[in-house]
């Protein structure tokens, strides 16, 4: 089962009393771990009583010292686990034009920025030389799909849900797997060029097999069509030559491809010129950064993109803070359950946001 946002609470404040052994190692790492994650408690929380003028900062603020509460729990040497800056930060000109076209940029690889120590740890990607609009890191959380801030194009790319728990449990040479939502001119496409041109900013999925309908010169994806125009489609990868097709073999290769996320597992599209798609924990924490400049830098600006009466983005702004209170704590105690060895998720946590490859 899924627990509720005090009952996460209650688990992380549990776990302080006897912290994850690498926060064990010297008194001040130990003390950031426990001091931390009280900051980040007590911003969520007043988070949760405040309005949009404010939640940004506070969600985002609680979010940071959550990231060092991890970085104090992971198996990292010397000390690496110290954040010190944000490492991530807008052009100076950025909150001037639209929203969806704030260009964002992070520090180079290797550097101490919060933004750049945690990517390195979970295995996710920074960019130091081309700017990321936020459009485009705002559509890589499930969440916004039906609330993009600019008018939709085929440029964009949403996050895409992969229905991995039906793999087929026996042998077998392909690892199949339900994938949506396709955007409708892809979904409807005549051929194939639009869903490869579509997928091209998934890292890893090359060489996909799918079903197809039709004969002849009229074959198309055999895409099922929701109301709404978007699709499904089943998608077939080969499992890697020597393999014996075992369900172990179908997951890890799935899960290769994947982040999770909740119950589920997820295709990230990558952003700018990146090869890879972001952690979910890097892409929440790009975007509430972002957020919070705003609101903290341009106050005026951000009380018109908050008015409802007069902002297209109002509603969704609302909707996305609400859904990071509630969210962001499960992704903080899944990520913090794995460093310390799957005490929570015994106690039925269904996190959102394991790593792949584990913390270096």
């Amino acid at each position: 089962m899924n627990l509720s946002e005090d009952e996460l609470w209650r688990w992380l404040r549990g776990t302080r009393w006897k912290p994850p052994k690498a926060a064990t190692m010297d008194l001040e790492r130990r003390e950031t771990y426990v001091f931390a994650l009280e900051q980040a408690e007590q911003m969520f929380r007043a988070a949760a009583t405040a309005g949009p003028a404010t939640q940004p900062l506070l969600i985002f603020y609680g979010l940071s010292q959550a990231g060092r509460a991890i970085m104090a729990a992971a198996p990292v040497k010397g000390d690496q686990w110290r954040l010190v800056g944000h490492g991530i930060s807008q052009e100076p000109k950025g909150f001037a034009g639209t929203l969806a076209d704030i260009s964002i940029t992070t520090f180079k690889a290797g550097s101490r920025g919060s933004f750049v120590r945690l990517s390195e740890a979970l295995d996710s990607p920074v960019w130091e030389d081309d700017a990321v609009r936020l459009g485009d890191l705002w559509d890589c959380l499930p969440e916004n799909r039906f609330s993009p801030l600019a008018d939709i194009t085929e440029s964009r790319r949403t996050a895409l849900y992969v229905e991995n728990r039906d793999l087929y449990s026996g042998q077998h040479q392909l690892a199949s797997v339900s994938v949506y939502p396709f955007p409708p001119w892809v979904a409807h496409a005549s051929n194939t060029e639009a869903l490869k041109k579509y997928m091209a900013s998934f890292s890893g999925t090359e060489g996909f097999e799918h079903p197809w309908r039709g004969t002849g010169e009229e074959q198309e994806p055999d895409f099922t069509l929701d109301l709404d125009g978007w699709g499904h489609l089943t998608m077939h990868w080969k499992v890697p030559t020597g393999s014996d097709g075992s369900l172990a073999d179908r997951q890890a290769l799935i899960h290769a491809m994947t982040w999770p996320y909740g119950r589920a597992r997820y295709l990230i599209p990558a952003v700018g010129n990146n090869t890879a798609g972001l952690h979910p924990l890097m892409t929440w924490w790009a975007v509430l950064h972002t957020l919070s400049m705003l609101a903290r830098y341009e106050p005026a600006q951000w009380s018109k993109h908050i008015n409802v009466d007069g902002s297209r983005h109002a509603v969704p702004l609302e909707s996305l803070l609400e859904k990071a209170i509630n969210t962001l704590p499960n992704l903080i105690a899944y990520l913090l359950d794995e460093i310390s060895g799957g005490v929570c998720k015994a106690s039925g946590v269904t996190g959102v946001g394991l790593p792949r490859v584990g913390l270096r």
